[in-house]
């Protein structure tokens, strides 16, 4: 039987997950839905292309890193753009269906809980809300235990004679990344007399820069729909999200700034 793109796409399928739980039918619950869906999707193609941008610095190509972390950077503009879209929702038409979201709530995103962990962001914690030898909290273990992609690019550099502190290569992986007085005199060096390493730096500036972004616009969302209202499930929405703002995934790039001067 041809291939066609209802089927290649699974768009019946798809396009049959929005299930109303409303009784009336709220208007506005479909594009609740629809937008969480698609951030769960991009977050799903994030963690992918995470997985391949490690594998290219592991096999040391570092223009096809940097093709691949552009790619994720412009994910990022797009989950920033769809809050734009949830903003055309008023706090009345989100209230009237909110109840019927019962215990669900963003702050169950197992996707998003593992793009943190691969990017450094890492809080035992956040183990605890997954339900034990869950596929979701499977994934998310073995995330928290696993080099973030700061350690990948750090190897980069060791693998290409750059003198990387071999205690912080051999780290405790599941501990916060710190600021490296080290490492931010190679990255000044980079900066200096490596510019196609620098624009990969760069680079990695706008993904961390991106995600503040992004959690900015979330609390910013949050508090023009609900105020200081707990978050759906009981989470401690505004509250919370407040918390993780300016909260660098790579602590390091920044810190070097203040450094430049004109010698």
């Amino acid at each position: 039987m041809e291939l066609t793109y209802n089927k290649y796409l699974q768009i019946t399928e798809l396009t049959g997950l929005q299930n109303l739980k409303s009784d009336p039918k709220e208007h506005d619950e479909m594009l609740f839905i629809i937008i969480h869906q698609a951030y769960e999707l991009w977050f799903k193609q994030i963690l992918h292309e995470v997985g391949h941008l490690i594998v290219k610095l592991e096999q040391n190509q570092l223009i096809a890193a940097q093709k691949t972390l552009k790619r994720i950077n412009t994910i990022l503009k797009v989950l920033v753009h769809q809050i734009d879209i949830l903003e055309t929702m008023t706090p009345l038409e989100f209230l009237s269906f909110r109840n019927y979201l019962e215990s669900a709530s963003g702050f169950q995103s197992s996707q998003f809980r593992e793009l943190e962990f691969a990017l450094g962001l890492k809080q035992t914690g956040v183990l605890a809300r997954f339900e034990q030898d869950s596929p979701e909290r499977l994934r998310l273990e073995n995330r928290f235990k696993s080099p973030t992609l700061w350690d990948y690019f750090l190897r980069y550099l060791q693998s290409n004679s750059y003198k990387i502190p071999q205690n912080i290569l051999e780290r405790n992986f599941t501990k916060k990344i710190e600021s490296s007085e080290e490492v931010q005199a190679v990255l000044i060096d980079i900066y200096r007399n490596s510019p196609i390493i620098a624009q990969f730096c760069e680079l990695m500036l706008d993904l961390d820069e991106g995600l503040q972004e992004w959690r900015y616009r979330h609390v910013k969302m949050v508090e023009r729909t609900i105020g200081a209202k707990m978050g759906t499930g009981g989470s401690p929405g505004a509250k919370y999200l407040q918390s993780t703002l300016f909260n660098p995934c790579f602590p390091d790039l920044w810190a070097i700034r203040s450094e430049f001067n004109n010698d």
